[in-house]
């Protein structure tokens, strides 16, 4: 992702912060406190005109909603590489640090490569898409009347899969190596012309991932996290998770370009 931010967007490499858990640096390392000082990092100092990613792939979670502001029940989560002493980062505390915040003029791309990603960022209107490509907006605005949108910004995040399902890491979309099949997806997208509009976009993730699923049959794709914390098992019959879209507002996702 890193690669197609400089070398596609232009994005400067000196404006990228990277959490690995191959970092010696400390500060560099992806826990529960490192990613929230990267969150706020992010959009401190926005002005208009600015254009921020935040690129998450690793493990995520779901818990319990007890304040009636989630549809499904569920806050959707994050999981640090220290969560099981520090804690998840819930969509509450991503939305209030990244989305919130944001001024008019700047807009926001996440991408979120984990299990129950779809409305991770609590953003108010999700893109329900058939396999045929029609869709409609939901309304996920919480019934307390709470504002989940920004302070004026665009935000639109692309997630792996929908809040029920899981993400898969896998080898079998590049061949070569195991790679979060949403993040894989969307950069062939992006690679193969398919990138100029936000449906087009999650049309072809949706496509590639469902066609590689039917390649594959019965092969087993396991997400350990999912498994240890809901005490599920592996899926089996290839993938079988769904892209989503959501966004601050609706659009016509064929006609508004894409563009970071």
């Amino acid at each position: 992702m890193k690669y197609m931010l400089v070398n596609r967007f232009h994005f400067p490499e000196s404006s990228i912060i990277m959490l690995t858990e191959e970092e010696r640096d400390p500060y560099k390392i992806p826990t529960k406190h490192n990613i929230n000082m990267a969150l706020y990092w992010l959009v401190q100092g926005c002005q208009p005109g600015d254009s921020l990613v935040f690129h998450y792939s690793g493990h995520g979670s779901r818990q319990r909603n007890y304040n009636g502001d989630e549809a499904d029940g569920y806050d959707e989560t994050l999981c640090p590489l220290d969560f099981e002493t520090q804690g998840m980062i819930v969509d509450d505390e991503i939305n209030r640090a990244i989305v919130r915040p944001l001024p008019r003029g700047v807009k926001l791309h996440a991408f979120i490569d984990a299990c129950h990603s779809g409305t991770v960022l609590d953003l108010p209107f999700l893109c329900r898409m058939n396999r045929s490509g029609q869709y409609v907006w939901e309304d996920h605005r919480p019934r307390s009347g709470v504002w989940k949108g920004s302070n004026g910004g665009e935000v639109i995040s692309f997630s792996g899969c929908d809040d029920h399902q899981t993400s898969a890491d896998t080898s079998a979309l590049s061949k070569v190596t195991s790679t979060g099949a949403m993040t894989f997806c969307f950069i062939q997208a992006i690679e193969r012309g398919h990138g100029a509009t936000y449906g087009s976009i999650l049309n072809s993730m949706r496509t590639t991932i469902r066609s590689t699923g039917d390649a594959m049959g019965g092969g087993p794709v396991t997400t350990v996290l999912t498994m240890l914390l809901t005490g599920g098992s592996a899926i089996g019959g290839g993938l079988r998770q769904e892209p989503q879209l959501t966004s601050c507002e609706p659009f016509d996702v064929y006609m508004k370009p894409f563009s970071l």
